[in-house]
């Protein structure tokens, strides 16, 4: 993911969580709102996930996943990923299959 795909500011982050629409299952809860230039991400895992060294892990493969199915995501949308403690319970594939089906509940709904 490139630097520039990054929501990095406080404010932001807290504007898109509290005025924006999200979706959500026992892993992971998104919050979404349109923009109108690429895809942007912020990701934030819970101190009560773990300590830093299993939420770096945890950040890097949402990272990862991300990177690796960007065409699936819907486009021009700003994404803020918040992941739930239930997550350390999964390995690297589950954690791909339920936020990829997350992901396109977002873009059913858009859709319509």
């Amino acid at each position: 993911m490139k630097k520039i795909n990054i929501i990095k500011s406080k404010n932001e982050f807290t504007d898109i969580i509290n005025n924006c629409n999200y979706k959500k299952n026992d892993y992971y809860t998104i919050y979404y709102r349109k923009n109108n230039k690429d895809n942007r991400y912020g990701v934030s895992i819970p101190t009560k996930t773990g300590k830093a060294v299993i939420r770096n892990k945890i950040k890097r493969r949402i990272k990862n996943i991300i990177d690796i199915n960007k065409f699936i995501i819907p486009k021009t949308y700003d994404y803020v990923i918040i992941s739930r403690k239930r997550l350390l319970e999964l390995n690297y594939q589950e954690m791909e299959k339920h936020f990829i089906e997350l992901v396109k509940k977002i873009g059913e709904k858009n859709e319509k």
